[in-house]
């Protein structure tokens, strides 16, 4: 899962326990940084963790279209390969994707099983 650390922690937390229900398709794992890192040390471990997905969720909140971190996992994901889908974090709200991330969608229980599942 990739999103905006400085904005939208919370959107994580969110998706994790939505990954917890007794009908869900699909799992998360969580790798993210629990603290800061150097730049080479974390490009290093969010490419290993990407390369070990098989799908990465996108969270869009206000500002991820420019969070650095975000681009640079979205621009790792298309490297490797991997699949990405971006799903907006919050109901209210004017968002826009993520540049090379592809179609964004509404978050709903239906959308996430269609294209996490």
């Amino acid at each position: 899962m990739s999103f905006d650390f400085d904005e939208d922690r919370v959107l994580k937390d969110f998706i994790i326990q939505q990954a917890k229900n007794p009908d869900s398709p699909f799992n998360v794992i969580d790798h993210s940084l629990k603290e800061a890192a150097p730049e080479r040390s974390w490009k290093d471990k969010a490419r290993s963790a990407i390369k070990r997905s098989d799908i990465v969720l996108v969270m869009v909140g206000p500002k991820t279209h420019r969070a650095p971190g975000v681009l640079a996992e979205v621009a790792m994901a298309r490297e490797e390969g991997i699949p990405i889908v971006q799903v907006i974090g919050y109901k209210n709200g004017d968002y826009v994707a993520v540049p090379n991330a592809g179609r964004l969608y509404r978050w709903n229980w239906e959308n996430l099983k269609n294209l996490l599942g």
